[in-house]
C-alpha cells in the first residue's frame, strides 16, 4: 500500500511538471496537440503564449518557444549590377524581429534559416533595384543612405509576407569584384611605374649636366692653379737668380768660396763616397790656399 501511495505521487507530480511549462522574457509560445497547431476555438486564430507560467495537457500538447528579440541576418557579400552594367560586391547586414508569430510560423515552419533565407530574398531584391537606378559614381558619391532608406522601405512587405518587421537595412561595405580591382589596381601600378622611371630618367640627366659642370669647373680650376703654380715658380725663380746674381757680383770670390763650401759638404756627407781627382784641382783650391782677402 506504502508502495502504491508512492507511485500515485510520482505520477502526479510528473503530471503537473509535465503540464507546466515557462515562456522567458524575449520568446513566445506555440502549442501543439496531436502535432496540430492549437488554435482559439472562438476566433480560430494560432493561440501565442506570452511570457509567464503556462499550463498545457501533458503528453497530448507540446511547445514549441520562437525568439521575439532583435536578430542580425550577416552573411556573405553579394553581387549587384548598376545602371551603366558595372558589378559591385556589396556587404550589407539586416536587422529584424518577429512581429506576427502565427504568419511567421506558417511560412518559415518556425525555422530561423528558411527565415533568414526568405528574408535575405526580399532584402536583395530592392538593394538590386536600388543599384540597378544608380551609376557607380552616383552610389559612391553620397547615395549609399538614399539606398539604405529605400531599401528598408521595400523590406516592410516583410511584415505581412513573413510576420517580420525589417528594422534596419545597412550597408557596411561596397567593392569592385576581385578580378576588377586587381586590373585597376595593375594599370595604376603601370602608370605609378612609368611616371616613376620618368622621373628618374630626368634626375639622371639632371645629375649628368650637373656632373659634367663641376667637372668643367674643376678642370678650369686645376688649369688656372697649375698656370699661376709655373708663374709663381719661374718668378721664385728670376728673383733666385737675381739674388744669386747680386750677391756673386758683390763679392765673386766669397761667393766662389761659398759655393765650394757647399759642394765639399755635399761630396764628403758619406764616408762610403770616393772621389778620383787630381790634387792640383781646381775643387781644392780654396782647402790649399784658403780664401784671398781683398
Amino acid at each position: 500500500m506504502k508502495n502504491f501511495s508512492i507511485a500515485i505521487v510520482a505520477l502526479v507530480f510528473i503530471l503537473v511538471v509535465s503540464s507546466v511549462f515557462v515562456i522567458y522574457e524575449g520568446q513566445r509560445g506555440i502549442v501543439f496537440e496531436f502535432n496540430k497547431i492549437k488554435r482559439d476555438s472562438a476566433t480560430g486564430e494560432m493561440m501565442i503564449f506570452e511570457p509567464g507560467l503556462n499550463f498545457k495537457i501533458p503528453f497530448i500538447q507540446s511547445v514549441k518557444k520562437l525568439d521575439a528579440r532583435i536578430q542580425t541576418l550577416d552573411e556573405a557579400a553579394d553581387r549587384f549590377v548598376t545602371a551603366e552594367k558595372k558589378d559591385l560586391i556589396v556587404d550589407s547586414f539586416v536587422k529584424w524581429r518577429i512581429v506576427d508569430f502565427s504568419t511567421y510560423y506558417l511560412r518559415t515552419s518556425g525555422s530561423i534559416d528558411n527565415a533568414r533565407a526568405l528574408l535575405k530574398q526580399k532584402v536583395n531584391n530592392g538593394l538590386r533595384t536600388e543599384f540597378g537606378h544608380r551609376t557607380i559614381k552616383e552610389i559612391v558619391s553620397g547615395d549609399r543612405d538614399a539606398i539604405m532608406a529605400q531599401a528598408l522601405e521595400s523590406a516592410k512587405s516583410s511584415r505581412e509576407d513573413l510576420g517580420i518587421e525589417v528594422v534596419d537595412v545597412r550597408i557596411k561595405a561596397i567593392n569592385l569584384p576581385t578580378e576588377i580591382s586587381n586590373s585597376i589596381y595593375d594599370r595604376m601600378r603601370a602608370e605609378r611605374t612609368a611616371v616613376a622611371k620618368e622621373h628618374r630618367s630626368q634626375g639622371q640627366e639632371q645629375a649628368e649636366i650637373i656632373r659634367a659642370t663641376i667637372d668643367a669647373k674643376v678642370t678650369i680650376m686645376l688649369a688656372e692653379a697649375q698656370k699661376n703654380s709655373f708663374t709663381t715658380r719661374g718668378e721664385g725663380d728670376a728673383l733666385a737668380a737675381k739674388i744669386y746674381s747680386d750677391a756673386y757680383n758683390k763679392d765673386a770670390e766669397f761667393y766662389g768660396f761659398i759655393r765650394s763650401l757647399e759642394a765639399y759638404e755635399k761630396s764628403f756627407s758619406s764616408k762610403n763616397d770616393i772621389m778620383v781627382v787630381k790634387p792640383d784641382s781646381d775643387f781644392f783650391r780654396y782647402l790649399k790656399d784658403g780664401v784671398k782677402g781683398k
